[in-house]
């Protein structure tokens, strides 16, 4: 009888520690605070998803925020004469409405952003700072080329910015009369020069720091590999840039007190070049020194993100930058008030016409909204750390461009009408620059459904920020798992979603 009763009441004990334990992570799921937000090709846009009911056999999402991969740098678009020409035509409500749109509280949030010093395609005319040949001292630097457009833009953005932003600024060429080809495009660096070109940058530095505007890093060189004719670019090698680097930019603002301005080198596309060049850069202390990363560009591929590469390259220096710095859908004209082209497979790159027969299954026609979600994904499971659109704004014909080779941005205006679209790729970028922000750590995930693309990171308030991409043309119910909690969340066909989760 005593043997009953302890049998007795060892099952009761047990049945109700059961119950508590249930009843505890029933409590603790319930404390979770869950929002979901979608843009998908039904007509969802950056929209906050109402609860959701359990399904049945969900795809199971396991989160491990123990597994620590990558702090996050930013997420962003680019500052370009562009873009800044165009505000300059709109009303003042609509250029408010868009720096509103990217850097305000309720917008984007842009955190990591990039612009041009000297002029570039996306500028209106061809133009450099200091003109005067022979000029090694630069006495007739001035950026007063910069001061109608580009200026005003950056600091109502930082106005606007609560948590501020960083920002990248790129060279496309050196004044021609620094080139041994004396042009704007193509050709290279004279030797005779190159501690002048070192001191053009600390030059640009402090010019824009006079302004207000802090350059967080700068790139070496947009696009090495250059052209010869097209727009403005100055060719260099793997050893020409690490040589520019180590003996000249890296030692000169060391010494003029600007050892925290980051620099990144290459500055073009992933693949093998991109291994190529940090076989170079990282070779050894001497020649990474004053390397503070890598900066890559998307044009290689319409959908490869090339991983082996970002590997690479991250073993190579684990502690250093990997920063994606420009992306757009190049060669094409905008689709204005058309969100469905933005959903469908009908866009093509520069290497639809132009890559070689062996490269042309890298260029198929694509999905922008699924290039960009693929992309961004891809590249943070990959170990970069921040990633930058181009052009913020462009109008109708995507321009302005003195080159004329026109591109696609997230925003794109009738500036004669005094018109905005926000096309699905600016929804998008949000999924990514809104919820994960700077400092976040990329966090380890398990996913049972290989066609969702899934990327984590930890907030530095602790939240989690899941992003999840669903190109299927079905509707996909889904657990995401964290210790001792489920969230349950059903993702429409041809979607992305982010699920922030705090506690």
């Amino acid at each position: 009888m005593n043997h009953m009763n302890a049998f007795t009441k060892t099952k009761i004990f047990t049945i109700a520690l059961i119950m508590i334990t249930s009843l505890q992570s029933c409590m603790e799921t319930e404390n979770l605070s869950v929002e979901v937000y979608e843009t998908s090709a039904q007509g969802n846009a950056l929209k906050k998803m109402d609860a959701f009911s359990k399904a049945e056999n969900p795809i199971l999402i396991k989160i491990n925020s123990e597994e620590k991969f990558q702090t996050i740098t930013g997420f962003g678009g680019s500052f370009t004469e562009a873009s800044a020409s165009l505000l300059n035509k709109l009303s003042d409500s609509n250029r408010t409405k868009i720096l509103q749109a990217y850097f305000g509280e309720n917008g984007a949030r842009y955190s990591l952003t990039r612009t041009h010093f000297n002029s570039c395609d996306f500028s209106l005319s061809n133009y450099a700072y200091a003109m005067k040949a022979g000029d090694t001292n630069l006495d007739s630097f001035s950026i007063d080329a910069d001061r109608n457009d580009l200026i005003p833009m950056i600091k109502e953005a930082i106005r606007i910015s609560k948590d501020g932003f960083k920002i990248i600024a790129s060279p496309w060429t050196a004044p021609p009369w620094m080139k041994d080809n004396n042009d704007w495009r193509g050709g290279k660096l004279l030797p005779q020069y190159r501690q002048t070109w070192a001191l053009y940058f600390e030059k640009y530095i402090r010019a824009y720091k006079n302004e207000g505007i802090n350059i967080w890093g700068v790139t070496v060189e947009n696009e090495p590999l250059g052209n010869n004719n097209n727009w403005e670019s100055m060719h260099f090698t793997p050893e020409e840039m690490t040589t520019f680097v180590k003996d000249f930019l890296g030692p000169h603002l060391e010494k003029n007190g600007l050892d925290s301005i980051k620099i990144l080198g290459y500055d073009q596309n992933r693949g093998e070049e991109l291994e190529k060049w940090a076989n170079v850069m990282y070779k050894d202390a001497a020649s990474s020194k004053y390397f503070d990363g890598m900066a890559v560009h998307w044009y290689a591929s319409t959908y490869d993100f090339f991983p082996a590469s970002l590997q690479h390259t991250h073993q190579l220096a684990p502690a250093k930058y990997l920063i994606n710095t420009e992306a757009c859908i190049d060669a094409d004209v905008p689709h204005w008030k058309d969100d469905n082209w933005y959903w469908s497979k009908e866009a093509t790159d520069w290497g639809w016409d132009w890559a070689t027969e062996k490269e042309k299954y890298l260029h198929p026609k694509y999905v922008p909204v699924y290039r960009y979600a693929n992309d961004i994904i891809g590249c943070l499971n990959n170990y970069v750390d921040g990633w930058i659109d181009w052009n913020m704004v462009l109008n109708k014909q995507g321009g302005p461009n003195w080159f004329k080779n026109w591109c696609t941005a997230p925003v794109i205006v009738d500036e004669e009408k005094d018109e905005v679209y926000f096309t699905p790729l600016y929804y998008t970028l949000a999924h990514f620059s809104k919820f994960i922000r700077p400092g976040a750590v990329r966090i380890g995930f398990e996913s049972a459904d290989k066609e969702l693309m899934v990327t984590a990171a930890q907030n530095p308030d602790g939240s989690i920020a899941v992003v999840v991409f669903n190109p299927g043309e079905k509707e996909k119910a889904f657990n995401i798992s964290l210790p001792n909690q489920t969230v349950n969340a059903v993702i429409s066909a041809k979607a992305i979603q982010t699920i922030v989760i705090k506690k």
